[in-house]
């Protein structure tokens, strides 16, 4: 332990503890975080201050927020990232790229935030191999948008690194900020060390009861006792704080400010009024746009007033200080002095800054002003700040002075709000643009923005009419935005779950063929559309073979640069879900998948990632692989947690119910239910119904799947339809409902006829031979069955097949046949960890006769699925380095992974891995 806190932190004993075991900790190479909260005045940056006297064997590195830097892109985090700058070309070169493009050091296409993360992320791992790296980011509720939300990803990914990142959080302003993250909220000094505190910094012997009731005005914060006690005797305290109406504490120290600014000379509190503008600090900016105004840059008084500290740069001594001088300042004032500013800074070096102090000297339209913030946001998106953009194409289009210039700014502002996560800003920009002229083109930019605002903020049938809408804007323009607005709009209603209706899926595939839309100038989105529009709108007989000649361009198609690379990304979930359960073609859904989690990775696309490892685990889930499932489940969900995204369902809930375990299954059951009720995603409930049957049936509950299965049929969706057929096939068997049974065999042959596909043919033949009357023919449609379901390599299916064929050879007294098809699915189903279908099997067995031995305990210490991606990862040659930016993670991370890994499986060495991990069941990780 380190030793005892310093004496002057009055008050301060548990917290200092709790800073010090983080420090014991950096120093043993564990990473840390930690974000402290309390309201302006409470003693964080105190706190700071302590830790960082503390690390004298740390390199430290800070950041501060600034209210007026907020605009700034990537401000925050560039200046907490150089000092490790000179090692940037040693990062993997995507993240080099991306961290250049995003800091101004290089040009290219908008870098994706986490991919800066994850560079920023090496870097101070990269550092803290020579010494540990303690990280303080002081008033993180003021970091531009962007770099809070980087640090927040660095901080969720920090693992087994010697780095430790500390936050200060100013409440209530940054009650939405850092959630989530270990956090230590501190309040107001107790009464006895507020007393203390007080003491100390009057002037003379203060009455208890005084003193008493100055701590109880001020709540115990210590800026407040320190400050309105600033300069007064006790004899003057004795009357109080001057209270004469009811004021927060923090408002009374702003006050007391603001008192001692009006006893400044002019000159001064103008010099202060430059540097409450100018939150950089820089001296001699400060002297040139001072010698601009013709002043004294004298700053003693000031300094003597207790309201600024000079070093290196200007400071104030707290940022109520500097809100205090900012706001007595009259607006002309203001205006003069960002004037000044705007003129003096150099407008090659910091053209966005200039840009924004000539924003902030205009006192009403300004087109040149104006002009200079468009140009300045088109920066900070060509670096990725969407925030940052989204804020000075706002104050652009406030200083617009005309009208159709105006709206056009506005709804950019609005698009870039939207693409920053701020809708509530998005559609306030939005309506502002509405109420300007707009050419076509631009109505049909709102409306597809408004569709877009809609169908995130609730995936309900009510955002299809507005993406159709828009669609149809652009098709009329001749825009080749027109055919992606169309498949938005399809997808939408696949999540809204719907196909019938007025603005069904079918109601936008009809129209996008009638459009005469242009091409999208992307021949796999083009071809895509088409064949979906023809599924929808004529059927599987002419859909499918449409949608077939999508595949090839789909999957080769060349994507030049990061935009065509999303675009790709935001269409694979309409090609997956059309590709899945209208053409049953599973190696189609593995290429596919497979190529959009590669783009993914590529790019640091990390906000799109999730989805793109969601269908490439149900892939593993039909494989019978489910460890490798939910490898790529967990790393998705690791993923959103650390950007802060919405879990994605889907494949666990399918993965939950292939593994029978319904107490796991059951909670996703609810969450589905909710987030389906809540959110309009109502294509939940089909997934739902369908996994439902799947659990009931391995249970052996075939009412329960029966009723669950149903469901999933009469839901009127565009996907798990024909999956939702083969249980309720199954279960009406088992329940005796044989005419239910025929009718919807009928309508899963209409569903899968055209696909010709192994999936397709071989769950034909097996729900054939259960409603067959003949022995010979119920026999060979299962041997078909088999055979074609090993064409796709579909394990699951392939082992059920076996196990339905077993339970029908028994009910025929053929014993000695049931046990070899019964055997093969208890041996499939137990080594994928099947637990339901297993037991069916093992059951089954018993029925004749057969007794099947307990498998062997599994090892005490089983790898985590993050363990078994690595391992896997090694054993495939890849190096600690390459792993690290595969799963983005840093290499002091995997390296911990692997010894745990070699901890479990008693090896020594990565050359050991391969045969550790063929020899270990699949359910050696957990």
């Amino acid at each position: 332990m380190s030793a005892s806190p310093m004496p002057d932190l009055v008050g301060r004993r548990a917290e200092c503890t709790v800073l010090d075991d983080l420090l014991d900790g950096l120093r043993a190479g564990q990473s840390a975080v930690r974000v402290i909260r309390g309201e302006a005045g409470i003693g964080k940056s105190v706190l700071l201050e302590y830790v960082a006297s503390r690390a004298t064997d740390a390199e430290v590195t800070r950041s501060r927020g600034v209210e007026a830097d907020m605009e700034l892109a990537w401000a925050g985090l560039h200046q907490l990232c150089a000092p490790f700058l000179g090692a940037v070309d040693v990062l993997p070169g995507p993240q080099r790229d991306a961290l250049q493009v995003a800091f101004g050091m290089a040009a290219g296409d908008p870098p994706d935030r986490f991919l800066v993360g994850l560079a920023a992320l090496t870097l101070l791992t990269r550092a803290s191999e020579a010494r540990p790296v303690l990280v303080l980011v002081d008033d993180a509720q003021w970091l531009d948008q962007i770099s809070r939300q980087t640090l927040e990803f660095v901080a969720r990914r920090l693992l087994a690194e010697a780095v430790a990142i500390v936050f200060t959080v100013r409440d209530p302003e940054g009650e939405g900020a850092l959630t989530g993250l270990p956090e230590m909220r501190i309040g107001g000094l107790d009464v006895r060390a507020a007393g203390e505190l007080l003491e100390a910094a009057a002037e003379g012997r203060m009455d208890p009861r005084v003193r008493d009731r100055l701590v109880a005005e001020t709540h115990g914060n210590p800026l407040a006792l320190l400050e309105l006690s600033r300069g007064r005797t006790a004899a003057e305290l004795a009357y109080g704080l001057d209270a004469t109406e009811p004021v927060s504490v923090m408002t009374r120290v702003e006050q007391d400010y603001r008192r001692r600014l009006a006893a400044l000379p002019d000159h001064t509190r103008t010099l202060l009024l430059l540097a409450a503008a100018e939150p950089v600090g820089d001296a001699q900016l400060l002297m040139s746009a001072a010698d601009l105004l013709g002043i004294s840059p004298e700053v003693a008084p000031a300094m003597e007033a207790g309201l600024v500290e000079l070093g290196e740069t200007l400071r104030f001594r707290h940022p109520l200080a500097r809100s205090a001088v900012y706001r007595e300042a009259s607006a002309e004032q203001r205006r003069s002095a960002h004037r000044a500013l705007s003129e003096v800074t150099d407008p090659v070096l910091d053209p966005d800054r200039r840009a924004w102090h000539a924003a902030q000297a205009s006192d009403g339209p300004d087109e040149e002003a104006a002009a200079g913030l468009e140009q300045a946001a088109d920066r900070a998106r060509q670096r990725g700040g969407l925030a940052a953009e989204a804020v000075l194409l706002e104050r652009a289009a406030a200083l617009t002075p005309d009208p159709w210039l105006r709206g056009r700014r506005a709804l950019s502002a609005a698009e870039a709000h939207f693409s920053a996560a701020a809708p509530h800003q998005a559609t306030e920009l939005a309506t502002l643009a509405d109420l300007c002229p707009l050419d076509p083109l631009d109505r049909a930019r709102l409306a597809r923005l408004r569709g877009r605002m809609l169908f995130g903020r609730s995936r309900s049938d009510e955002a299809a009419p507005l993406l159709l809408d828009a669609a149809a804007r652009f098709a009329a323009e001749d825009s080749p935005l027109a055919r992606e607005t169309y498949l938005e709009a399809i997808s939408a209603t696949v999540f809204a779950g719907l196909v019938h209706g007025p603005h069904g899926a079918r109601a936008v595939a009809v129209a996008a063929r009638s459009s005469g839309a242009p091409s999208s100038r992307s021949e796999a989105l083009d071809l895509l559309l088409d064949g979906v529009s023809t599924l929808l709108a004529d059927g599987n007989e002419l859909g499918v073979p449409a949608l077939s000649r999508a595949f090839e361009p789909f999957v080769h198609e060349e994507l030049a640069g990061r935009d065509a690379v999303m675009r790709w990304l935001y269409s694979v979930p309409v090609a997956l879900e059309s590709f899945i359960h209208h053409r049953w073609d599973l190696p189609a859904w593995e290429v596919v998948s497979a190529r959009a989690v590669r783009k993914a990775r590529d790019i640091g696309a990390l906000s799109v990632l999730p989805s793109a490892l969601i269908y490439a685990g149900g892939v593993q889930v039909h494989y019978g692989d489910f460890a490798a499932a939910a490898r790529m489940i967990e790393e998705a969900d690791a993923i959103s947690r650390a950007a802060g995204q919405a879990p994605h369902r889907y494949a666990a809930l399918v993965l939950a119910a292939w593994q029978g375990d319904e107490d796991a299954a059951a909670g996703l059951f609810e969450e589905a239910r909710i987030s389906a009720t809540e959110h309009g995603e109502v294509s939940l409930l089909g997934v739902t119904s369908y996994v439902q049957g799947v659990l009931y049936n391995g249970l052996t509950r075939h009412e329960d799947a029966l009723v669950a299965a149903r469901a999933g049929i009469e839901h009127d969706g565009y996907n798990f339809t024909g999956l939702s057929h083969v249980e309720h096939i199954e279960a009406a068997v088992r329940c005796g409902e044989l005419a239910e049974a025929r009718e919807s065999y009928d309508r899963l042959v209409r569903l899968t006829r055209t696909a010709d596909t192994g999936w397709a043919r071989g769950v034909q033949a097996r729900c054939l031979a259960l409603l067959s009357d003949n022995v010979a023919e119920a026999e060979r449609l299962f041997g078909i069955a088999i055979d074609e379901l090993n064409l796709d390599r579909l394990v699951v299916e392939v082992a059920r097949t076996h196990l339905i064929y077993g339970e029908w050879l028994r009910r025929d007294r053929r014993r000695a046949d049931a046990r070899e098809q019964l055997r093969t699915a208890h041996r499939m189903f137990a080594g994928m960890g099947s637990q339901a279908f297993a037991e069916r099997a093992r059951t089954e067995l018993a029925a004749t006769g057969e007794q099947v031995r307990a498998r062997h305990a599994e090892p005490a210490a089983p790898l985590t699925t993050q363990e078994a991606q690595i391992a896997a990862l090694a054993a495939a040659g890849m190096t600690n380095p390459q792993i690290a930016a595969e799963l983005f993670l840093s290499p002091h991370t995997v390296e911990w992974h692997l010894r745990k890994v070699y901890t479990k499986f008693d090896i020594g060495s990565r050359r050991e891995l391969a045969g550790a991990l063929a020899g270990a069941s699949p359910a050696t990780t957990t």
